[in-house]
């Protein structure tokens, strides 16, 4: 009989890539993949180190999974093994403790376990580790449901692919590069060879991510390529119709940068530019690299080259020192710059950063109420740039198509700028998942779901 192992994923986009990965080794291996639910035999947490918060989910559902099976192997993987082994190791809801790098051993490592039910640690110093192991984490048939998702209504749409790995920045708030390392890139023909099978598979569009994506191709000293060439790569692989990409660092964003993504018909006008704070002392005790003025500059290369392309980005409020008057300029920033949408986060104190010995650390109440604020900006922006998009022509790509209780087809999906959309059609509708359409964007009938008609001359 086989054993049932079930995930649970914490974390981003990376952690979901990795995690779908580790699904695909242990089910080659003879593994069931089930629920994360009672009566699994192993229990998988991909862990979250990013805040002090992260940390306590990671621990509540390892716990979580002891408790639902006290006899099962409960394995801890990931950042904050990487950060918190010690404290893990003292954890007896944990039966195995597995780092980064050490991933892709999961079979190997369960298959010893098994053996003996000998308690293991598998974690190395992943600031040591400066390449990117060839032929790892390849997706070769990615099925990411975990049973939350009907088949019927799905289809084989978006996937992130990880291309890159590591931070060098050390921005003071953040644990990262302790628990992820230096930047590794992966090489081009494993992305491609990638791509391709994903794209085989029926696979329409690709996310490239990575923990820092702009450093992609930094540390490949024998292949001239950096992200823009990656991407220009990617872009002709004939069955891929749409490329987004992951988190951009403001200071990629040069005329030739953003001129040679525009040269990309398959290139989706949505950025992910991180900000954290729009002013200045923040951004410096945060070591960011850039300044506002700098940052506003780098938007209006992207505003040149697209038209109206919705550009995203993260906000950390209560940072240590910040004051009313340093709030006040970053919410002013934020809001000149008119941004699709806003991460807002209340800065959380992470031992092992610097921030985390900084003076005045910002009470929680003050954090609440700041975040308030930018929360209702988000709203009101966000619905500011979906509101100018209303009644022009867009490309929408079908992601679910469901039957209506009250009759018809409703096809959801979203457009290159990522704004979601619902057509309702009638029930014999041909448009099926993966089918892309000119539609007009109409008015909202959901929180930021627009509904949409079919465009017509």
């Amino acid at each position: 009989m086989k054993k049932k192992v079930a995930f649970h994923n914490l974390g981003c986009k990376v952690n979901a890539y990795e995690t779908e990965s580790m699904r695909q080794i242990l089910e080659s291996a003879g593994y069931e993949i089930c629920p994360f639910g009672p009566g699994a035999d192993v229990y998988i947490v991909n862990t979250c180190t990013v805040t002090d918060i992260a940390d306590k989910k990671s621990r509540q559902m390892l716990h979580r999974a002891r408790k639902m099976a006290p006899q099962a192997v409960v394995a801890a993987v990931g950042c904050y093994v990487q950060t918190g082994a010690a404290r893990l190791a003292e954890d007896l809801a944990v039966d195995l403790i597995i780092g980064n790098s050490q991933k892709e051993q999961i079979a190997e490592i369960l298959g010893a376990y098994q053996q003996d039910r000998r308690r293991r640690e598998y974690v190395e110093d992943i600031r040591k580790v400066r390449t990117y192991p060839q032929e790892r984490e390849r997706l070769d048939n990615p099925d990411s449901s975990d049973g939350s998702e009907d088949p019927k209504k799905t289809g084989h749409i978006r996937i992130n692919v990880k291309i890159q790995d590591g931070c060098d920045r050390f921005c003071s708030y953040c644990i990262i590069p302790y628990a992820r390392g230096r930047v590794r890139s992966r090489r081009p023909e494993d992305v491609l060879e990638e791509i391709k099978s994903l794209a085989d598979q029926g696979y329409k569009e690709i996310v490239l991510t990575g923990i820092h994506l702009s450093s992609y191709g930094v540390d490949l000293t024998d292949v001239q390529t950096d992200l823009l060439g990656i991407i220009r790569q990617v872009h002709q692989v004939d069955e891929i119709a749409r490329i987004r990409l992951g988190s951009l660092e403001p200071g990629i964003v040069t005329e030739g940068f953003a001129e040679g993504l525009a040269a990309l018909p398959k290139i989706c006008p949505h950025f992910h530019l991180s900000l954290q704070s729009g002013c200045d002392s923040v951004l410096k005790r945060m070591n960011r690299r850039y300044t506002a003025r700098e940052y506003r500059e780098r938007c209006g290369i992207l505003r040149k080259y697209f038209t109206d392309p919705a550009l995203t980005t993260d906000i950390i409020v209560g940072f240590p020192g910040e004051t009313e008057e340093e709030f006040e300029e970053s919410y002013a920033f934020v809001e000149s710059i008119g941004f699709y949408e806003t991460h807002i986060f209340q800065y959380s104190r992470r031992a092992g950063t610097r921030a985390a010995a900084m003076d005045g650390q910002v009470p929680r109440s003050v954090k609440h109420a700041r975040s308030s604020r930018m929360l209702e900006l988000h709203e009101r922006q966000s619905g500011i740039y979906e509101e100018r998009h209303k009644h022009g022509q867009a490309e929408l790509l079908v992601e679910e198509r469901e039957q209506m209780p009250s009759g018809g087809i409703r096809l959801t999906g979203h457009t290159r700028e990522y704004i979601k959309a619902a057509l309702i059609k009638d029930n014999e509708c041909p448009i099926q998942i993966n089918d892309k359409i000119a539609v007009e964007l109409l008015d909202e009938i959901e929180p930021h779901v627009l509904l949409c008609r079919e465009w017509e001359e």
